[in-house]
């Protein structure tokens, strides 16, 4: 150790007066200096043990002496008892072991008892040093043999960068393994170089350094070099024992995610996540999703996204593996997991939020490109209601502009004047709706809540005002039609819906109107969002057709 007995114990003596007396502790030193590492910014990690019955803190607390920072831990003889056992019984499931249970259980057994020695040889004789070595080796393996296979997976899909990334955690992953069966446990990967000098095999330890010079730089790997980077690291880990990752690429299957489901609306697809999150999907994605047929293998599916005409699928597979749209497996293996030590858990990534504007048209989400694939900036749920507000604030400005068309004709004035503003007041609704405002404000106060959106809006607020004020009379009311449909066509271009159907002009476009309906509606009813009208819940049960066909 870079200290002395004599030193440890001057530390810690000065350490206990900072805590509260009344406490008898067992004490031992963990960590790199206890390891036999370290260096002179080391802090130093001393663990109080006391027979305490109440769980102590977590939470270290942080001492500065001597220029040196000293961390104390406490914990309970019962929740050392309680980790170590969950260590061991943990130990046939490798990946579902905890890392931090796995390092403090490491830290304790290795560390350097300092006072109440039996206490503390008590404690560790709860899990013998040499299972630990065992269980280390399997808890490294498995990693190793899960980076591996997803390297694999990134070099078929084109990845090479990410790919020969993967490579070289699978060879740490790997000699980590290697060095545990020999003793050598500390989890922290920084340490490697020290751990391999001890473990007595030059051998290893300068083909491993060949190795990791050999890697391809990152940035613009070559998918040649990534490939044989990866062949020889894997000759390599199956020389120090590692199973399971011969180069088999077609033993990788493309696999579903519990919760993830596709809707389409028109042409546009949509993703929902776990049923909170919505990703849109532009063209090329789309048909790259549209060709996936689950439970194949990833080759066997590279080759269906090929065939679709889109160039190059094999990133936007990568992306819908990374959002966590799909996930890979290894035939007789299970699900491909890989995992970092010391860094951010697996899982899928979530992306920033889309910043397209307006969010939604009647047909989909907007989209930022045709590879895109967009999280919609708004929970799943919400996303839905205000499509289903979208449309049906549309098929309220068809029967709006209907109804003060024939009103006009009778010369019913008043009707005329309160019709035309309920057709302002829908396609309003609409707009707040495409822009992903739900619920929506009462139709007083839809004007001044345009605020809410971009500035580029500003104008269709202005000529709302101006058409909420007009009058109905014999010598303006062509005007006043004129101008609501001049404004109902301001809306729907800025909204995307200049093709919504005119939905009260024949039995065709009625229909045409209904299957749009539905399209959103299936969705909605999916999230359990907010249905727009009662009347919704008939068109979802009669799947898209009105209740009473013509016989």
């Amino acid at each position: 150790m870079i200290l002395t007995e004599e030193q440890l114990q001057d530390l810690l003596d000065k350490s206990l007066a900072e805590l509260p007396n009344g406490t008898e502790w067992a004490v031992t030193l963990e960590g790199s200096i206890a390891e036999g590492f370290g260096n002179p910014s080391s802090d130093i990690d001393f663990l109080l043990i006391g027979r305490a019955e109440d769980d102590l803190p977590t939470m270290p607390s942080l001492l500065f002496l001597d220029g040196r920072r000293v961390e104390i831990r406490t914990r309970s003889v019962r929740q050392l008892t309680g980790q170590l056992r969950a260590v061991e019984e943990g130990a046939e499931r490798p990946g579902r072991l905890s890392e931090d249970l796995l390092n403090r259980c490491q830290r304790l057994l290795h560390s350097h008892p300092l006072r109440g020695h039996t206490l503390v040889a008590e404690v560790k004789a709860l899990l013998p040093v040499e299972r630990l070595r065992r269980i280390t080796a399997d808890w490294w393996a498995h990693r190793a043999r899960q980076s591996l296979r997803h390297a694999m997976a990134l070099l078929c899909l084109g990845e090479s960068d990410e790919a020969v990334d993967w490579t070289r955690a699978g060879l740490v992953q790997t000699v980590k393994s290697w060095a545990a069966g020999r003793g050598e446990t500390y989890l922290e990967p920084k340490w490697l170089s020290l751990q391999l000098d001890r473990a007595g095999r030059p051998d290893v330890r300068d083909r491993y350094w060949e190795l990791e010079a050999a890697a391809p730089a990152s940035g613009n790997a070559d998918a040649d070099a990534a490939r044989d980077h990866l062949t020889a690291c894997l000759a390599f880990t199956a020389e120090l024992g590692l199973t399971g990752v011969p180069w088999r690429p077609e033993r990788l299957t493309v696999e579903g995610v519990a919760g993830v489901t596709t809707w389409q609306t028109g042409e546009r697809v949509h993703v929902v996540r776990a049923r909170r999150e919505l990703f849109a999907l532009g063209d090329h994605a789309g048909a790259v999703w549209r060709s996936l047929v689950l439970r194949r293998p990833l080759l066997r599916v590279l080759d269906a996204a090929a065939d679709t005409g889109v160039a190059d699928p094999g990133p936007l597979l990568a992306v819908f593996l990374r959002y966590g749209l799909i996930r890979l497996a290894w035939k007789g293996g299970g699900t491909v997991t890989p995992a970092l030590p010391l860094a951010a858990p697996p899982g899928p990534v979530t992306p920033p939020p889309s910043a397209a504007q307006p969010l939604l048209s009647v047909r989909g989400a907007a989209v930022t490109g045709p590879r895109a694939v967009d999280l919609m900036p708004l929970p799943a749920d919400r996303f839905a209601a205000a499509a289903m507000d979208l449309v049906w604030s549309n098929v309220v400005v068809e029967n709006a502009v209907e109804d003060l068309t024939g009103a006009l004709r009778r010369g019913q004035w008043r009707v005329a004047e309160l019709t035309a503003r309920r057709a302002v007041h829908a396609a309003l609704r609409g707009l707040l709706s495409a822009h992903g405002v739900h619920p929506l404000p009462a139709d007083s106060d839809l004007v001044r809540r345009l605020d809410l959106l971009p500035s580029g809006t500003r104008p269709i607020a202005a000529h709302a005002g101006e058409l909420l004020r007009r009058t109905a009379d014999p010598e303006n009311g062509a005007a006043l039609l004129a101008g609501v449909r001049g404004f109902i066509a301001q809306v729907r271009g800025a909204v995307g819906a200049r093709a919504f159907p005119l939905s009260f002009d024949s039995a065709e476009t009625w229909r045409a109107t209904l299957q749009l309906g539905y399209d959103w509606l299936r969705l909605g009813a999916h999230l359990d969002a907010q249905l727009p009208i009662e009347e919704a819940r008939d068109l979802l049960a009669g799947h898209g057709t009105q209740p009473h066909p013509a016989r």
